[in-house]
Order: C-alpha cells, then sequence, then structure tokens
C-alpha cells in the first residue's frame, strides 16, 4: 500500500511504555504548539463581540429551567403564565464554560501520505487552538476530564503540559469516547475525534452528556485515503487498534461497499448528534486546520441560539 503509512514504532503509543508515549508527546508537542497559535491568530482575526447570556443587569431571554440548577434561578412571574418554569438570562461580557475533549487513542495515529499530518496531531492542533480563541474570546476553557476551566494566556502550554503529564501516568488510558466527567447546565463541550467507535456508543455517550444540559460539537477528524478507499490488487489491511489483519485479493470490489458503510457509519453519528441539539463538523485532514477552526468557533458561537445551531449542524 504505497499511498499508506502508519506511525512507526517511536510514533505510537501501542505497545509502549508510559514513558514512552510520554516522550513522543514531549517530543511532537512544541512543533504542534507553535501550529496551533499560528491558526488561532489567523482566525481571531474574524473574532467580533457578540451577545451572550450570563449574569448581568440587561434583559436577554428566557429560556427553560434545566433539572439540577438552583431553583433562585426561576423566574416564577414567567413560570406563572405558563406550564413550564423559566429563567431569566441576563446579556454580559463575563465568561462561558467550554470543555475540550481530544481523542488519542490509536486509531488517531493513522495518517497516509494524501493527508498534511496525522489525525492525531490535526485533532490536537484544532482542540488547542479552540482553546486559545476560545480563551481570548472571553470563555474560560478546560480539558475535560483533565483541567478546571482556565482563562490564562499560555492556556496552550497548560493543556500541553496537562496532556504530557497524564501520558506520563501508569493509569492513563487514552479512550476513544470521553470520560463521565459533570457539565454545568449550559456548558458547551467540543468533542474532536475520528468517532470510528460503535455508533451505538457514541449515541449513548452523547445521551449522558446532554442529560447534564449540555450542548456539544462534534468534530470529525478524516484523513482522505478513508473516503476515497484508493486500493486496487492484493493489498493487506492493519487494525491500529489490534492484531488483526485482513488480506484481500482485488481491493477495487470492496470499494463500493466500504463507502456505503462509511455512510451509513456517519449518518448515524450525525443523526445520534442532531437528535439532541448537538453539531457534526467533517475535516479532513488534506485540508487547512485554520477552516475547521473557523467553523467551529461560528458554531460555538451559535450554542445559545438553537435556530442558527441547526442550520449550522
Amino acid at each position: 500500500m504505497s499511498d499508506v503509512r502508519l506511525l512507526d514504532a517511536d510514533e505510537r503509543r501501542v505497545g509502549h511504555s508510559p514513558q514512552d508515549a510520554a516522550h513522543d508527546i514531549a517530543r511532537r508537542l512544541p512543533g504542534l504548539i507553535v501550529a496551533a497559535k499560528e491558526v488561532a491568530s489567523s482566525v481571531m482575526h474574524g473574532v467580533h463581540g457578540r451577545r451572550r447570556a450570563g449574569i448581568g443587569e440587561t434583559f436577554w431571554q428566557f429560556r427553560p429551567f434545566v433539572a439540577g440548577e438552583p431553583a433562585t434561578n426561576v423566574d416564577w412571574r414567567r413560570s406563572a403564565r405558563d406550564d413550564r418554569l423559566y429563567v431569566r438570562e441576563r446579556e454580559w461580557e463575563a465568561a462561558h464554560t467550554v470543555w475540550v475533549w481530544i481523542d488519542r487513542s490509536a486509531s488517531m495515529g493513522f495518517v497516509s501520505r494524501l493527508a498534511l499530518q496525522s489525525k492525531l496531531d490535526r485533532a490536537l492542533v484544532i482542540g488547542l487552538a479552540a482553546a486559545d480563541v476560545l480563551m481570548r474570546g472571553g470563555e474560560r476553557v478546560g480539558l475535560l476530564g483533565s483541567t478546571r476551566p482556565l482563562a490564562a494566556r499560555n492556556i496552550i502550554e497548560r493543556f500541553a503540559e496537562t496532556m504530557i503529564a497524564e501520558e506520563r501516568t501508569s493509569t492513563f488510558e487514552a479512550g476513544e469516547l470521553p470520560p463521565n466527567a459533570p457539565l454545568q447546565a449550559r456548558a458547551q463541550l467540543l468533542w474532536i475525534s475520528d468517532f470510528l467507535s460503535d455508533p451505538a456508543d457514541i449515541d449513548d455517550k452523547i445521551r449522558r452528556l446532554s442529560a447534564m444540559g449540555a450542548r456539544g460539537h462534534l468534530a470529525m477528524i478524516a484523513d482522505p485515503i478513508e473516503e476515497t478507499f484508493p486500493f486496487t490488487g492484493h493489498t493487506e489491511f492493519i487494525d491500529i487498534d489490534s492484531p488483526a489483519r485482513l488480506r484481500v485479493g482485488r481491493a477495487e470490489m470492496f470499494r463500493d461497499e466500504y463507502i456505503l458503510r462509511l455512510e451509513a457509519h456517519r449518518d448515524a453519528v450525525r443523526a445520534a448528534a442532531v437528535r439532541r441539539g448537538w453539531t457534526l463538523l467533517l475535516h479532513r485532514t488534506d485540508r487547512p486546520a485554520s477552516e475547521a477552526l473557523l467553523a467551529l468557533r461560528m458554531r460555538l458561537d451559535a450554542g445559545s441560539d438553537p435556530q442558527l445551531q441547526k442550520v449550522l449542524g
């Protein structure tokens, strides 16, 4: 398969000690940090002030009460006119909370020669750049399950240090799905992954996170070769997550069925997101990272506008 390169033994975490994995992350992150800052700076030129919901003096809107919120948030006068409880939201310029979760499982290490970088590296660049852009826009940003929400100028470096420290621990496992960490009502989650897990597991995770009142945005990272399937003749496919291998004599005969299955898988993931008002963005690693970051920023800004969120999703 001349068009495909898997990360070599020094680049992959599978089968390596936590120390080796930490060394690998530490070696690659400086370059990714620089790339993330460049991408964030290019996107910041298009970011302007905006109205956001929160604690303040100017009335913003009424919204339905979310289970788990303090009862003191209820606007009883407005609620008395309906059979639902409502909360009075006010406009402010203080921070919202946005959580970022980056899939660092083995399948994210895949890269073909058609791509600009591996899925993992692209996910890290987008995630770190998003944290920087969001922080500079006034939000507090945290790594889900790893840090508290931060509003620090060096947020990219701090997140990178956190990931390196996690890799050094013997108990760290790079899972394919976000942890069951508590999310505040109305918080937003940016989930970056290739979403190659079972759609039923993804749907269940979205359901659990949505039950806390959180809004989510899925960034699906794909290598272009995963969509084009250009293989012909005798081909051996290797599963990056396990020792499994598949050898076929005429790979081109599988192309149509493969593409149909890939579309069905993505449709299932998209449906799981849309059912709960979440958005999904597909990003290929042969495209600039800035494209994905700008599109994600629009979705995050539209998080408090269900109609706009529906259009963008």
